[in-house]
């Protein structure tokens, strides 16, 4: 029998990305949701997910996708809205701090995708809805990333923190390879950028 160290974890190196657009073409959704082999990425029962995660993004525009992706400065500023808020109706601070943890308790739901209610059947959360989805197709499913487009608003992007490759990464988090740079006296005034870095 093998030892727990030495147990194999699947990795979740399949996957499907899919687009959604609502509203008369002013919001888009491209989202990348993963699995563990492309037999069940080929699934109508995994299309079927994707494309609901899509529509829920489109709905709710989340900002993250876990609770751990939240930032410790996005959880402060929300905090500090909400208990400038409370104060300004004159309450007590005492009164202001229940306040604050009552709105507090909704936030992860508000601005995370895997806590929010799924648009469609409101009494489960998107995380149980994968959940569900696993079990039923026996295989390990995330959401890896998502964008979210609204025409006249800025973009929303999240990345599942867990997935930051040592590459480094744009300013939404997302890992990027770095162009090769030119090799001094070259002759190539910028970067090759058809090829990357290793």
């Amino acid at each position: 029998m093998m030892s727990d160290a030495h147990k194999v974890t699947p990795s979740l190196s399949a996957g499907a990305v899919s687009s959604y657009i609502h509203a008369g073409g002013r919001i888009g959704v491209l989202v990348e949701v993963s699995c563990e082999s492309d037999f069940v990425a080929r699934t109508e029962d995994f299309r079927e997910l994707v494309h609901d995660i899509a529509m829920q993004i489109a709905a709710s525009d989340p900002k993250f996708i876990r609770k751990e992706d939240v930032t410790p400065e996005a959880y402060e500023r929300e905090k500090d809205i909400y208990r400038s808020q409370a104060t300004a109706t004159g309450k007590p601070p005492q009164i202001v701090e229940k306040i604050v943890e009552g709105k507090m308790s909704r936030f992860y739901e508000e601005v995370c995708l895997n806590e929010q209610p799924f648009i469609k059947d409101q009494t489960i959360s998107i995380s149980q809805l994968i959940a569900a989805k696993a079990n039923k197709l026996g295989e390990k499913i995330a959401v890896r990333r998502f964008v979210r487009f609204k025409v006249g608003d800025s973009l929303t992007t999240a990345v599942d923190s867990r997935d930051r490759g040592p590459e480094g990464g744009d300013e939404s988090g997302i890992a990027v390879k770095k162009p090769i740079r030119p090799k001094s006296g070259s002759g190539f005034a910028a970067a090759n950028l058809d090829e990357e870095s290793e």
